[in-house]
């Protein structure tokens, strides 16, 4: 059996559906379904059982449990970037995860888990080492110090796969239940819709209207290094998840434009309350990920974004 926690979000759900492709549905699905809503995610998905994740991860000590589990792929989190409840944050992403990885550990079965970008913060060298991190909230925080866990045991944990992936700026199908967390591609689209216009942030830290620049990886990419990882389970350590290219907002929006043959720019003004808080430029160092054997190339926003809107066309018919 496989298990995928946060199955039922964003990049969970697309690992279910990876899997599918491959014909797997011995998957156990794990998350947390107080907001019901993203349970349509999994409606179209072929898995074994579902759980709560605290139920999970009480059962985890049931010697009486039928599993026998294959691989981990832990993509539960509080990924809410405004949160500033601490306690709250470490409770669900930094001591929920090492509870899994030390009972992963102690069964030598891979673990395969989300860690992300925002570690580096303000910072614009994103090598997967720790004088470039540096984060700036509770959730880039909460991943770091995980991050850090998994480098502090290292040795303890060489007979077991631990891979980490530092997810860059994700999108595509299956995240519009994350409300204002979503993609911009998925608020261009909307907006679109709406108004006739994609409403983009204005210069801001030396950039032009729009310039902003930040590594924008499609899910079906990042859930292809999930699974190359799945079968390659010598291969451990950190690893960047983008496309090792950074564009621009103006470049979504340019190929949102084009998918709907219609509609403009508008430029707003950029927000106070972001100032000092805000990344940017992010574009992925894929070093490590490319020594450690990884030669899929990922595609780029003009190939991406009509991808995606023409799975939420299909959704939508």
């Amino acid at each position: 059996m496989i298990v995928v926690t946060g199955a039922a979000g964003f990049i969970g759900s697309n690992i279910v559906a990876g899997l599918n492709a491959r014909g797997r549905t011995d998957i156990l699905v794990v998350d947390d379904l107080r907001d019901g809503r993203k349970c349509l995610n999994l409606a179209d998905l072929d898995f074994a059982d579902y759980m709560e994740y605290d139920e999970f991860l009480a059962c985890l000590g049931d010697v009486s449990q039928p599993w026998v589990i294959e691989a981990v792929f832990h993509q539960g989190a509080c990924s809410d970037t405004t949160e500033w409840d601490g306690r709250y944050v470490m409770e669900n992403n930094y001591r929920y995860s090492r509870s899994l990885l030390e009972y992963c550990a102690a069964r030598e079965i891979p673990f395969i888990y989300a860690s992300s970008a925002s570690v580096y913060g303000g910072g614009e060298i994103f090598v997967e080492e720790r004088r470039h991190e540096r984060p700036l909230n509770m959730y880039a925080f909460s991943k770091f110090a995980f991050d850090q866990y998994v480098r502090a045991s290292h040795e303890r944990l060489a007979h077991t796969q631990v891979a980490g992936l530092r997810y860059f700026n994700v999108y595509g199908p299956r995240e519009s239940h994350k409300g204002k967390m979503s993609s911009v591609a998925y608020h261009f689209h909307n907006q679109i819709g709406e108004s006739g216009e994609c409403r983009l942030f204005e210069g801001s830290d030396g950039y032009p209207d729009g310039g902003q620049r930040r590594d924008f990886v499609y899910v079906k990419d990042v859930v292809e290094v999930n699974l190359w990882l799945f079968d390659n389970p010598s291969v451990s350590g950190i690893f960047n998840c983008g496309t090792g290219r950074s564009q621009t907002f103006s470049d979504v929006a340019d190929a949102v434009i084009a998918w709907h043959g219609r509609g403009e720019k508008r430029f707003i003004p950029f927000p106070e309350e972001l100032v000092g808080r805000y990344q940017s430029f992010t574009e992925a160092d894929l070093s490590a990920l490319r020594n450690a054997g990884y030669t899929a190339e990922f595609s780029t926003v003009e190939q991406g974004v009509p991808d995606y809107l023409d799975w939420l066309a299909r959704q939508s018919s």
